[in-house]
């Protein structure tokens, strides 16, 4: 009997061993790569905008004590929206969607760089914790809800921003002051059926190392966190230095719902999903059977692409009508 032990101890002890191998293997000894070529299929060239059309950049304090930015787009509406940009890039590009909301007197809106983005981060790229920036949007909400104690906030995101948004609605401490969200051509899932982001020639995934970092999270081990598991492409002429090209594993998953992402979007209520019907990144056909149709009414928009959502005034004028029918 005590031989036995011994085998299946010897034999448990040889998996562990063989497992934690494989695993630091797949995470150490792979690189990521930038995507080939130059990025034309987004049409990112219509993100750029000019510095005097901006807020200027105003500050934050989260609960660790960094100091975070965003823009603030003011109105006197009784809607505030605090909207959250996508990968790569930061809020500036939310420009034209936020001016027309607050111009409108639709809403106040909010436009946060993101940690780990804008032109000056502490670290770019980078989170300290996989949930980091699902505490900095409910500190910056905190800061909306003082200064608009009877406004009616919706919380909104476009990409992997609406990504964040959902996964921010499904933590464990979804925040009280949000009473719907607006979810503008929004990643859900590298799984999920409306994924297509790695086709498009955006991003660049390095499979491996996510692999090898999610089987050592699964038994708790998030020491080599830190490491970038994806990059972006995005055209040289839009380069200006505040782009965030790659991202760590932490970022990266902080950014997107969680693998279980139907809990995540089961946890939201009152749902307006934008998106065009060109979209190049995602299949946005999907979404309907994506989210459900009960919390969550699905709008496509004929021939808009990606940027379409934030870009277009047609779907301005669309954001605007949702915002305000309930308002």
């Amino acid at each position: 009997m005590k031989k036995v032990r011994r085998i299946a101890g010897i034999t448990v002890a040889s998996t562990v061993v063989i497992y934690l191998g494989l695993a630091h293997g797949l995470a150490l000894f792979s690189e990521t790569k930038a995507p080939a070529g130059e990025q034309t299929s987004l049409n990112m060239e219509n993100i750029e905008t000019e510095d005097d059309e901006l807020p200027k950049l105003e500050t934050y304090e989260a609960r660790d004590g960094s100091t975070l930015s965003y823009r603030h787009y003011e109105s006197d509406a009784d809607q505030v929206l605090v909207l959250l940009h996508g990968s790569g890039y930061h809020s500036a590009y939310l420009q034209s969607l936020a001016s027309h909301l607050a111009e409108a007197g639709t809403a106040s809106v909010y436009t946060p760089d993101l940690r780990g983005h804008g032109p000056a981060p502490e670290t770019r790229g980078d989170i300290d914790h996989i949930s980091r920036l699902e505490k900095d949007v409910h500190d910056l909400i905190d800061v909306v809800r003082d200064r608009h104690p009877e406004a009616s906030i919706v919380l909104g995101g476009h990409s992997s921003g609406g990504g964040t948004v959902i996964r921010t609605a499904g933590g464990d401490e979804a925040h009280p002051a949000v009473e719907r969200y607006l979810l503008l051509a929004p990643y859900i899932h590298h799984t999920a059926s409306t994924n297509q982001s790695e086709e498009s020639g955006w991003a660049n995934v390095n499979v491996p190392r996510m692999a090898g970092l999610s089987m050592l999270n699964t038994i708790g081990i998030g020491y080599l966190n830190g490491l970038d598991v994806i990059s972006f492409n995005m055209p040289e002429s839009v380069r200006d230095g505040t782009e965030t090209l790659t991202y760590s594993y932490r970022l990266q998953k902080g950014m997107h719902p969680r693998d279980d992402y139907a809990s995540d979007i089961a946890a939201m209520e009152n749902v307006r999903v934008l998106a065009g019907s060109a979209d190049e990144s995602f299949h946005a056909g999907q979404y309907e059977k994506v989210f459900d149709t009960r919390r969550a009414d699905v709008r496509l928009l004929d021939g808009l692409g990606h940027f379409g959502p934030v870009l277009s005034e047609k779907a301005h004028q669309e954001a605007a009508a949702w915002i305000e029918e309930e308002s």
